[in-house]
């Protein structure tokens, strides 16, 4: 007897972050973008509005049009099923939680002139994340390598030469906080594999 297939809900996380980000840009559009710059957009504003503090993480949810969201959502799709599988909800929630607030913070003290929306650095995360998925106790994946000097390089090359409207340092400093996980957490994870 033949199997039927089934859709499964296989990464709880990935979906839900996929679902609120379509539903943010939605109401973004419906709003003209001034839903996206209130709540969604990390931007310099008084340190004592509990505004600021929730757009600090919530800007990542916030995109500036279907392009910039469709374009972060296939990386997140892509990527974030296997290092769900791999390393949970819970964790990819910390790294996207942590993203946010390390991009927010520093383009707050950076660039006060600058508003930042959009899940790119959580999609640098992941990237550089997965590139730990072979990671063997005393070793650094020649892929990990690889991928930082390939994506990092490029965003430090375009931050250098390309006036855009893309912050490549959310890019870098979501590369960063994404290898750094990946390399505590598969550290971990190999040594209790020794005992």
């Amino acid at each position: 007897m033949k199997k039927r297939l089934r859709i499964t809900f296989n990464a709880p996380f990935v979906l839900a972050f996929v679902g609120i980000c379509f539903a943010v840009t939605v109401l973004g559009t419906l709003t003209n973008g001034k839903s996206t710059g209130l709540l969604f957009m990390t931007y310099h504003s008084s340190l004592l509005s509990p505004l600021t503090w929730l757009r600090a993480f919530t800007h990542v949810l916030g995109h500036s049009g279907w392009a910039h969201l469709i374009g972060n959502m296939s990386y997140i799709l892509l990527l974030g099923p296997m290092l769900e599988e791999k390393y949970g909800s819970k964790t990819l929630v910390t790294v996207a939680a942590v993203t946010a607030l390390a991009t927010s913070i520093f383009n707050y003290i950076v660039f006060p002139n600058i508003a930042l929306c959009g899940a790119s650095g959580v999609v640098f995360a992941f990237i550089l994340l997965s590139s730990f998925t072979g990671f063997r106790e005393g070793e650094i994946p020649l892929t990990f390598i690889l991928v930082a000097a390939f994506y990092i390089g490029q965003q430090i090359f375009e931050g250098l030469t390309v006036s855009d409207n893309i912050s490549n340092t959310s890019h870098i400093i979501g590369g960063v906080i994404g290898g750094f996980f990946g390399y505590i957490l598969n550290v971990r994870s190999s040594g209790r594999r020794l005992r």
